[in-house]
């Protein structure tokens, strides 16, 4: 049965290129271009891989050993200014001119 109608790409089609390490609809549409074009199908290749475990959905440098506190970054660190981007100094945005206070 055809998953998408769109490139014409069937049920077996996912399954081969799920049992070859696509784990996400994101993976199968870069194997098979199934989901990129009206994404009808996408819900449907969602329900065909499931939730379980794949190896592909955690890589190795995200994990995390247990009771590891996440390391802090400028950006994430408790009373750092956030950062916005390159050159754009806290408080100030691009393009936005605020008016001055009286």
């Amino acid at each position: 049965m055809y998953v998408c109608s769109c490139f014409g790409i069937t049920e077996q089609q996912v399954k081969e290129h799920a049992d070859a390490g696509a784990c996400t609809p994101r993976q199968i549409a870069n194997a098979c271009k199934a989901g990129t074009d009206c994404g009808g199908c996408v819900r449907r290749i969602q329900a065909m891989l499931g939730r379980g475990a794949c190896a592909r959905r955690e890589l190795p440098d995200q994990k995390q050993a247990p009771g590891d506190a996440p390391e802090q970054t400028p950006s994430t660190t408790p009373g750092a200014a956030p950062r916005i981007g390159p050159g754009i100094a806290p408080g100030r945005i691009p393009g936005i001119r605020l008016p001055d206070a009286a």
